[in-house]
């Protein structure tokens, strides 16, 4: 795995953060607060940026939501200042599946509160006249775990360039709550869901894969040379690949006709 002066690249997240919202025009961000730890360093990182007072941190729970994960959220918020605001998307969500979709999937069910919650954010982006700033980073973008125009929607990605276990180690040096950093990655859009269960992989060797398959120049097979089991180099693989529209703009027939 690559080494990183953590301390150093917090200086850089925070010059780019602070360069970009002055460039857009704007003063302030807006952020969801999931409770988790890339939304909390990334909340962390704007508020050093922009000062507390230019971070507006918005908690969007569901009726099923992990109660911890408010309060962890809230807990964040109230320990870096910044102003915050629950908004339950309960009432928002349920209208379109009890009236048209009640057979619906987990899958359907949280892609849909994903994009509501977006939907909120960029509504007030528009009122406190800020930018929706992205929590995703590295790992979650290259395998395509994220909702399309959901958490997948925002005016910038500052953690964006950062592998999952690089956001904890800089969750340590932000002093982000302990009980953040350690609790299992969630995206709690339903009971008992966890990060690495649908995955398929840790995120310690998911990370180690991708950085040697994106950033170290190797193949699959030298993977496998290394000892790392084929069925685990085969399924990141298979997570980049079949995900890879989600990283590209819509294309147009022009586009198209350039690849076929």
């Amino acid at each position: 795995m690559r080494k990183l002066d953590l301390a150093a690249e917090s200086e850089r997240i925070v010059s780019f953060i602070r360069s970009y919202v002055k460039s857009s025009g704007m003063h302030n961000v807006i952020i969801g607060l999931s409770g988790g730890v890339d939304s909390a360093v990334s909340a962390a990182l704007a508020v050093k940026a922009l000062g507390k007072e230019h971070v507006y941190g918005i908690m969007l729970p569901w009726k099923n939501s992990n109660p911890d994960s408010y309060n962890d959220a809230l807990t964040l918020a109230r320990q870096l200042g910044i102003q915050h605001e629950r908004i339950e998307i309960t009432p928002m969500v349920e209208p379109y599946f009890e009236i048209y979709e009640h057979d619906a999937d987990n899958l359907r069910l949280g892609n849909w509160m994903a994009r509501t919650r977006m939907c909120v954010l960029y509504d007030l982006s528009a009122k406190y006249k800020g930018l929706v700033l992205g929590t995703s980073n590295r790992t979650e973008l290259l395998v395509g775990y994220f909702t399309q125009f959901g958490d997948g929607a925002c005016a910038f990605e500052p953690i964006g360039h950062l592998y999952k276990t690089e956001v904890w180690h800089l969750a340590e040096i932000f002093s982000i709550p302990e009980q953040i950093i350690r609790k299992a990655p969630t995206a709690d859009l339903w009971a008992n869901q966890t990060d690495e269960s649908e995955l398929g992989l840790k995120y310690s060797l998911l990370d180690l894969i991708l950085y040697r398959l994106t950033q170290d120049n190797k193949t699959p097979r030298d993977l496998i040379d290394s000892g790392i089991p084929t069925e685990k180099v085969q399924r990141a693989v298979d997570l980049m690949s079949r995900t890879e529209y989600k990283r590209q703009l819509p294309p147009t027939i022009i586009d198209w006709h350039k690849q076929v």
